[in-house]
């Protein structure tokens, strides 16, 4: 018989990865992870990993990464100083170091960071930006510009470096380039949309056709949209047409300044619209500048008949021929910056020794559980849990004699409603509050009260105890 089946081939076992091999598909894995957010999974990878060598630089930088992402800053700097010691060489361990340093507040080992990275990288743009963003946190807008600037002549079209110049410059009252510079925080990686697709264009500023109504959208945080809703009637001298976006507090606000105009919490409500714009962009088209900044002052008003209410209840609870101060020590957790800005209710310390004063607390959201711990000598009124938006705080603000509070929405509320407002502020300050000045060509009735060193509360807020108990008005 021919012809019979051949022989088998032989089995070949595939080749095993090599040790290096295998590292660098976990090390990759967890890479993956941590891009998309997965950082349990990839402190898992990198534990292993470093469990069986800890002296692999890439994964001691990589997790330093997710430890700092986990909110582990110190563990996260460790292991990033470590990777650094093992390869000292590497441009972008040096640039994340800087980031992480200045979020520690180590301002000058940052700028050693950052000033490093680019030495040994000058076409970073990333490590231009981080020292760009420490400048401005080290009140050195003139130097955060420049590295701007670098990163910009490497890269025309980043969006984080046209904005660091537009903070810096705004900081600086160089409205001009500021404005312009403005522009590009709707393109910053973490810029939520502002609205739904529209093929409607942007406002240029210029008058509509007649019946035509413009949309304007409350874009921003709640303090920003009340500094420059006092825009809205100039918009409405243009366009006598329009519509206001936003959130459900703020109606009673906007209300004050829109007339007639359809005011909206949800899109599927919005009009037909001929041009759009963010309540943000108007200072640009009004060419705002520091000696013409819209101050009319007020610009709301509380409803008289709230704030009857909230005096009758404010008397009963308050000792009589007290002074009624209102206080807020934190904004909002979610804010960028509140970690810069926010206090604790224990830094109102000194306030609350002061002899003939009650406290009123304005403060919402989860931070007020801290006057269950308050020991103060001065009564302590907990009104927070009954506002119920912006229409009951300034009814309430009505019946105060001051506000103290840190950069928050109360305080520019305050201020349009031309009531004196004393404004805490971080040593690096939101570009609004300008440099040096203890006023404000936003709000005259503002006192600006200023760090001396970041994070570094006390001296503010001694400062502060001592003008309230000096005067018999602090007006």
């Amino acid at each position: 018989m021919e012809g019979g089946p051949g022989p088998l081939p032989a089995l070949v076992e595939p080749a095993r990865p090599s040790p290096e091999q295998e590292f660098a598909r976990l090390l990759g894995l967890a890479g993956e992870h941590e891009a998309a957010g997965r950082l349990d999974e990839a402190e898992a990878i990198l534990n292993r990993l470093l469990a069986e060598n800890p002296d692999r630089p890439r994964a001691l930088h990589l997790y330093g990464i997710v430890l700092f992402r986990k909110g582990r800053p110190d563990e996260a700097v460790r292991h990033v100083e470590r990777a650094i010691a093992l390869m000292p060489d590497a441009a972008l361990f040096h640039r994340n170091l800087c980031e992480m340093y200045r979020k520690l507040r180590r301002f000058d080992a940052a700028l050693l960071a950052g000033m490093r990275a680019v030495e040994l990288d000058p076409n970073d743009i990333h490590a231009h930006h981080n020292l760009g963003v420490l400048h401005y946190h080290r009140l050195e807008p003139n130097d955060a510009i420049t590295r701007a600037e670098a990163a910009l002549a490497i890269a025309p079209d980043m969006p984080g470096a046209h904005f660091g110049i537009a903070e810096a410059c705004l900081l600086k009252g160089e409205f001009a380039r500021g404005w312009e510079e403005y522009e590009w925080r709707f393109k910053l990686g973490n810029a939520a949309p502002l609205m739904p697709e529209t093929d409607r264009p942007q406002w240029d500023g210029k008058p509509l056709a007649e019946g035509e109504t413009l949309l304007l959208i409350a874009d921003q945080g709640y303090g920003d949209v009340i500094q420059f809703s006092r825009y809205i009637p100039w918009a409405m001298q243009r366009c006598p047409r329009i519509a206001v976006a936003c959130s459900g507090e703020l109606h009673s606000t906007i209300r004050q300044l829109a007339g007639d105009g359809k005011i909206f919490d949800h899109w599927g409500d919005k009009p037909d619209f001929a041009a759009w714009l963010p309540l943000s962009g108007l200072p640009r088209l009004a060419a705002t500048r520091l000696d013409n900044i819209p101050a009319e002052i007020p610009y709301l008003r509380a409803d008289p008949t709230k704030a009857a209410m909230w005096e009758e209840r404010l008397a009963a609870l308050s000792p009589k021929s007290y002074r009624r101060i209102g206080i807020v020590w934190a904004g909002r957790p979610s804010h960028t910056n509140d970690d810069n800005r926010s206090t604790m209710l224990a830094t109102f310390a000194p306030l609350a020794e002061l002899e003939g004063v009650t406290l009123v607390s304005l403060q919402k959201g989860a931070t007020q559980a801290q006057i269950g711990s308050y020991w103060g000598r001065a009564p302590l009124i907990n009104i927070g849990p009954e506002i119920q938006d912006y229409g009951d705080t300034m009814a309430i603000i009505e019946n105060l004699e001051l506000i103290v509070t840190v950069d928050t929405s109360v305080g520019h509320l305050a201020g349009a409603l031309g009531k004196p407002v004393w404004i805490m502020l971080p040593y690096a300050p939101d570009w609004r509050w300008l440099l040096e000045r203890d006023d404000s060509p936003w709000y005259p009735t503002v006192r600006l009260f200023r760090q001396s060193a970041s994070r570094d509360w006390q001296p503010v807020m001694a400062a502060i105890a001592k003008e309230l108990s000096g005067r018999s008005s602090p007006a």
